[in-house]
């Protein structure tokens, strides 16, 4: 099969602190009432992508994966054993819950899959928004525990004001929570295990207490202040026509926010796959005689080895590749 640039349809998550601006704004067709979560680039059991054009349209990018030679993926993703990465939008219109995520070995010894350490890009948000990162101080396992137990958690939690533009890396084990009135870009390992500590006494959709993973966080949690990650600061200039900032580079992940005004010249090698959401405007791909129109909310897949690319138009976006 010729590789070519794919678009891809997400799954959509309603969980309760879910908001409305990505059927509103992101253009996400659905008949849920809120979407919290659309699972931009999705390769796992709980969700999965379906690719919108081309030859392979209609297919999951899974099934359309695992019918190609495993090059398509590039080079770098052989030292993994499972698709990599899940990549979402979320908006937050209340408080998501206080959790955690376990490490590779916790994770795949006790649920069966990866770990997750993910990146946070703060695509919008209100004024006035925070989320936690963490804890102020170090705390002992017991002062952990017993915080728990009391409702004192959030007073010993690291509280961050957030802006459209910042990043934040999330180390598995690391405690956090989105705040309300946030829009966030994530980039994360591909695994949907997350441990809820502190959920503000709310109730699912049978009227019962969302169910709290105390005992595993306990395990997992970092009870340390949040590792400072170096960012990038200034533009970079790797992609002709285009102003980028390097978002993360971990053994997981790469991501840039790439900002284009005018044409610019891309390419997508042997080593990795690349992926990119449109966090607004619209762009038009070229790759040799294929041409793919993204507009805001939309998602691409571009196959190891596609080659050159240019994007012409007006509009930001995030890319990852490994």
């Amino acid at each position: 099969m010729k590789l070519y640039p794919m678009k891809l349809i997400a799954p959509l998550k309603d969980y309760l602190w879910g908001g409305t601006r990505l059927k509103e704004e992101y253009g996400k067709k659905t008949d849920l009432d809120i979407v919290a979560e659309s699972w931009e680039l999705a390769c796992h059991k709980d969700g999965k992508s379906v690719i919108a054009n081309g030859e392979a349209k209609g297919k999951t990018l899974e099934d359309w994966l695992a019918a190609q030679k495993k090059d398509v993926l590039g080079t770098h993703v052989e030292k993994f054993p499972y698709f990599p990465l899940l990549i979402k939008l979320i908006d937050a219109r209340g408080n998501l819950s206080v959790q955690v995520h376990p490490d590779n070995e916790y994770a795949q010894r006790v649920e069966g899959e990866y770990g997750k350490t993910e990146m946070w890009y703060i695509v919008d948000c209100e004024p006035g928004a925070s989320l936690l990162y963490g804890f102020k101080d170090k705390i002992s396992k017991e002062e952990f525990e017993r915080r728990i137990q009391d409702n004192t958690l959030l007073d010993v939690c690291n509280r961050v004001p957030v802006h459209k533009g910042d990043v934040f890396f999330i180390d598995s084990g690391t405690l956090h929570a989105i705040g309300k009135g946030i829009l966030i870009c994530e980039i994360q390992q591909n695994s949907n295990t997350t441990y809820r500590i502190y959920d503000y006494g709310r109730v699912g959709k049978d009227g019962k207490p969302r169910e709290l993973h105390v005992a595993k966080a306990l395990d997992v949690t970092n009870l340390e202040p949040p590792k400072a990650h170096p960012m990038m600061t200034t533009d970079m200039d790797i992609f002709a026509g285009a102003k980028a900032r390097l978002l993360a580079s971990c053994e997981y992940f790469t991501t840039y926010h790439v900002a284009i005004d005018g044409k610019a010249h891309l390419f997508c090698g042997d080593d990795s796959f690349q992926s990119f959401t449109v966090l607004s405007g619209k762009l038009e791909l070229t790759a040799g005689d294929d041409e793919v129109t993204y507009q805001k909310g939309e998602t691409a897949f571009l196959p190891a080895g596609l080659g050159k690319y240019t994007l012409k138009g007006e509009g930001d976006l995030i890319l990852s590749k490994l």
